[in-house]
């Protein structure tokens, strides 16, 4: 998220193009800390770790490091956040049983994801972006259809 975010700062796009980024980042912040604060690792080493990040995040955002590094970067992403899909889908179609997931949910992902397409090709038309948002689309229409092809699944009969 922090990539993404610097991303679209950095090439100047609209704040409520991006805003769920920074939304997403916070609380991933808030959540790392209160695991390493739960887990009793809240210390030195953690908060000049958080030093560390926070430079770097100035750096990127004052354009200290150079933006082409943000361009290299951000086509990464797509994989790390594809993974994700990638291996809830994988494991539905092994287990071909969707009874605990919600078709909703994920209709509303591939809803999200594809308005997104929409939203970014009339600001930018930002291929890394775009090219981001289109697989994510996929991969989330992908789990909403096997969500509904496995709705019931297939019992073995007793004998």
């Amino acid at each position: 998220y922090t990539v993404m975010t610097c991303y679209n700062y950095c090439n100047g796009y609209s704040l409520m193009s991006y805003m769920e980024y920074p939304i997403i980042l916070v609380q991933e912040l808030v959540l790392i800390f209160l695991v390493l604060k739960y887990k009793n690792l809240v210390n030195t080493t953690s908060i000049a770790g958080f030093g560390v990040y926070l430079a770097v995040l100035a750096a990127f955002g004052l354009k200290i490091v150079p933006t082409v590094i943000l361009s290299i970067l951000a086509p990464l992403c797509t994989p790390i956040s594809a993974s994700s899909k990638i291996v809830q889908l994988v494991a539905l179609i092994r287990s071909k049983d969707s009874e605990s997931i919600s078709v909703l949910t994920w209709f509303l992902s591939a809803f999200t994801n594809f308005s997104r397409i929409f939203t970014i090709y009339l600001d930018s038309a930002d291929l890394t972006l775009l090219t981001n948002f289109a697989i994510s689309t996929f991969l989330s229409t992908s789990m909403m259809l096997a969500t509904i092809y496995y709705k019931n699944p297939k019992k073995d009969k007793e004998v």
